[in-house]
């Protein structure tokens, strides 16, 4: 069986590029701190969008659809779930207000990643959730002809158990180690945990939610208010193509860590950089939402599509923005390039120094 122990492998992490974005974390978190404490409920907005965002892009992944505005319903509870798929995104809502409002108290054991799988199946085939798989799996991909291949082994069905007994005793023995850093620890453990497999299926959503609890155990927010699995969504094919990297020589205990760490570090970034766009625009209380979509493409350098532009405001609607760039387009503010789905803008700068 594998050895699980993390006590001489974090230090390979230290890469120059991988302490560059650890400092970076450390620093927004540092950053955003005061602000996050004493204006709370101005970010209420921001916690209720990254729920639904998170919900809809981590069932996505797995090919768990619905519309959007079953979506959103869904997760503010504002309608019942109809078919499967929406059951087990109803199921994937609790687990995840679960975590937000009651990290503190979730611990890292093994009974308790049964109880959450458990509650990610509760509204659907119940059976399916609170075990560990009962047949061996493969992680498997299937190329443009139709042709599938495995990328990946994990481990057997009887091995399953002892295995997450062991990952869970490795993470609860580093955590007490004074001079490691645990966020370098939270990627080593998802992918670990990703290549044991011990479901028969919600493999992937588990590792997101156990990534955003990981985060919250070790006082990094930032997933309440800008949703960690919208981002990974959206870069996808990196994230398979790490986690594959990541994965190769794992059951030999000589696998590099190193592309898997540094892939998620580049999602926290990314997440806490965009909190902090949010922040700035939140901050400024005289801006009006026509305004803060002003700003946001002044500030943009070279191009921003108006997906975009939501994407940075959501709290703003399509029609709001949609507006907004009408005006600023009459006024010649900004400059309109392509059309269509293609369509683009940018700040006029010439108009700007006239």
């Amino acid at each position: 069986m594998r050895e699980y122990s993390y006590k001489d492998k974090w230090q390979k992490l230290l890469t120059p590029e991988i302490v560059q974005l650890l400092t970076r974390i450390h620093e927004f978190k540092g950053e955003q701190r005061k602000f996050l404490a004493i204006h709370a409920d101005k970010l209420t907005e921001l916690v209720e969008i990254a729920k639904i965002q998170s919900t809809g892009a981590s069932n996505r992944i797995e090919g768990i659809f619905t519309s959007n505005e079953r979506l959103k319903k869904i997760v503010l509870e504002k309608t019942n779930p109809r078919a499967r798929s929406e059951l087990e995104i109803a199921g994937y809502r609790d687990v995840l207000n679960m975590i937000h409002e009651s990290y503190e108290h979730i611990p890292i054991k093994p009974t308790v990643i049964l109880q959450l799988h458990r509650d990610l199946y509760k509204y659907g085939s119940q059976e399916a959730g609170g075990h560990y798989k009962n047949a061996d799996n493969v992680i498997a991909e299937v190329d443009v002809k139709g042709n599938k291949k495995t990328r990946f082994e994990p481990v057997p069905t009887w091995e399953t158990a002892p295995s997450v007994d062991l990952l869970c005793q490795a993470y609860a023995e580093i955590i007490n180690e004074k001079t490691v850093d645990i966020l370098l620890i939270i990627p080593m453990f998802i992918l670990d945990f990703l290549c044991i497999h011990p479901f028969n299926d919600g493999n992937g959503r588990m590792s997101r939610l156990l990534t955003l609890l990981l985060l919250y155990r070790a006082d990094y927010s930032v997933g309440k208010y800008i949703s960690i699995e919208k981002l990974i969504e959206i870069s996808k094919d990196v994230y398979y193509e790490a986690l594959q990297t990541s994965s190769l020589n794992w059951h030999e205990g000589e696998n590099t860590y190193e592309p898997f760490v540094k892939y998620m570090f580049e999602i926290i970034v990314s997440a806490y950089r965009e909190l902090s766009n949010r922040i700035d625009l939140i901050a400024n209380d005289a801006l009006s939402k026509p305004g803060r979509v002003s700003k946001i493409i002044e500030e943009t350098v070279g191009t921003i599509t108006k997906t975009e532009i939501v994407r940075k405001c959501p709290d703003i609607s399509q029609i709001t923005v949609q507006r907004a760039l009408a005006e600023l387009l009459e006024n010649e503010k900004i400059v309109k390039i392509g059309g269509g789905r293609y369509t683009k803008y940018k700040w006029n700068r010439e108009e700007k120094q006239k």
